[in-house]
């Protein structure tokens, strides 16, 4: 595995596509984070993940309606060859919170092309399945569409992003090969470990690159918030359940006293903690500013360290 800048790079999969560790996540791009962003800002963060030789984006049709895809296609345009771009399709943005499911080919095709246009690129590197059932996954028309777009050229890879370990989910993941998806997106970190029981298993089996999102759990393995802390009304996490919210922070002060070791930081040691299950290719964190990026980037590093002393990060 090649380095470049302290950056770890992997294969994703079956797929010829050589990835860094760390990418980056987009979702609050579209506004459901309680921060609003300009271009300046998107670019920012883009050449700091640049720099830091992160080389991944994920995002999706429905962060906003295609807002998302649109800051981060003008933050690359100069250098698209550069960047692996992974975007995904099933929803439709209508305001905030507020998305609709739309799975039919016809609605697919339309969505593909609105996010080639967005994206301001003649090609996706990896397009996802985003949350949808298995009936959708196993649907011969819409699989004719992927294909057709897979012909074309305008999509290189297929993936899946699934909302979590059901039944369903599971079945999707063991039908991948079959339907020529080569890489699983999927919420995992250390509070979340569920993926470990079956659908790394599968993946692993069948040569699947994993996407793992939500590393640091939605920002509560940041290290930035303590029990009691709150969030703007426009912030996502506001809408959970405080009680859950206690206990999920509870939880990180425990693992901070009982697993970080002294002197690291733990949004680091998140990223690196998930990086070293052998199934999982690359983590996709989000950022609010280049800052964060190139916190993030730095766990590439802490990774490599950890792999030498594994029994000390899990």
């Amino acid at each position: 595995m090649a380095t470049m800048r302290g950056m770890k790079y992997r294969r994703l999969g079956k797929t010829n596509l050589r990835v860094s560790v760390i990418g980056v996540g987009t979702w609050q791009l579209g506004g459901e984070w309680g921060k609003e962003f300009s271009q300046v800002d998107v670019d920012r963060m883009f050449d700091a993940a640049r720099h830091a030789g992160i080389n991944l984006i994920d995002t999706a049709e429905c962060y906003g309606d295609h807002t998302s895809e649109a800051f981060v296609g003008s933050a690359i345009q100069r250098n698209r060859g550069s960047w692996v771009v992974a975007t995904k399709f099933g929803h439709k943005f209508h305001s905030h919170m507020n998305r609709t499911d739309e799975r039919t080919a016809g609605h697919v095709l339309k969505q593909v092309e609105d996010s080639l246009a967005a994206l301001k690129t003649d090609y996706i590197d990896l397009l996802q399945y985003h949350s949808i059932r298995f009936d959708e996954f196993d649907n011969d028309e819409l699989t004719k569409v992927l294909e057709d777009f897979i012909r074309s050229g305008k999509v290189r890879h297929l993936g899946n992003s699934i909302s979590g370990q059901t039944r369903k989910n599971i079945d999707q993941v063991e039908n991948s090969t079959r339907r020529g998806v080569e890489a699983i997106q999927v919420i995992y970190n250390r509070l979340d470990r569920t993926p470990e029981e079956q659908v790394f298993l599968s993946c692993q089996k069948q040569n699947l690159g994993v996407l793992a999102r939500v590393p640091l759990a939605s920002g509560f393995l940041s290290g930035k918030y303590k029990p009691g802390s709150s969030f703007g009304p426009d912030d996502v996490r506001a809408g959970q359940d405080r009680a859950l919210i206690d206990q999920r922070l509870r939880e990180v002060e425990e693992i901070r006293r009982k697993e970080v070791p002294a002197g690291v930081n733990m949004a680091e040691w998140a990223l690196a903690w998930c990086l070293l299950h052998p199934a999982v290719t690359t983590v996709i964190p989000g950022c609010k500013d280049e800052n964060q990026v190139r916190t993030n980037a730095a766990a590439a590093e802490l990774a490599m360290v950890s792999e030498d002393h594994p029994q000390a990060w899990k």
